[in-house]
Parts: structure tokens; C-alpha cells; sequence
């Protein structure tokens, strides 16, 4: 049997986990980790902004991007 490893970042989120004792508080909990997430990709999109890395040619080009899987 494998032994399963936390990085603090999980051990601090299960810790916190004992003090969700409802539905609402789980929701609630998963809203605030969900908006952290989105804070942080727009936080990273404006920074690619900012250098160039992305710019208007950029994102017009997704918008014929097939990235799909092969399958046989």
C-alpha cells in the first residue's frame, strides 16, 4: 500500500475542512478557492498583457485553434 504525501498548502486546507459543518459553509468555502483561482488567472493574463507575450493578434488567433485529441 502506497502512503499518500500532503505539501502544506493540502494539510492547511484539511485542517480547515473540520470547521465546515454545512452545505452552505462547503459552498462557501469552494466560492472563496474558486474566485482566489480566477484572481490569479487574471492576474497572470494581465501580466502577459503587459509584456506582449499576449496581445490582440493572440487571442484572435484561439479563436481557430483545434487542439483536439487523436483518437483511433
Amino acid at each position: 500500500m502506497q502512503n499518500t504525501v500532503f505539501n502544506n498548502a493540502q494539510m492547511e486546507l484539511l485542517d480547515m475542512m473540520s470547521f465546515v459543518d454545512t452545505p452552505e459553509m462547503l459552498a462557501q468555502l469552494k466560492q472563496a478557492i474558486s474566485d482566489f483561482f480566477a484572481r490569479r488567472a487574471e492576474e497572470e493574463i494581465d501580466r502577459l498583457w503587459e509584456t506582449g507575450a499576449l496581445n490582440e493578434q493572440k487571442v484572435e488567433s484561439f479563436r481557430y485553434l483545434h487542439e483536439r485529441t487523436p483518437y483511433k
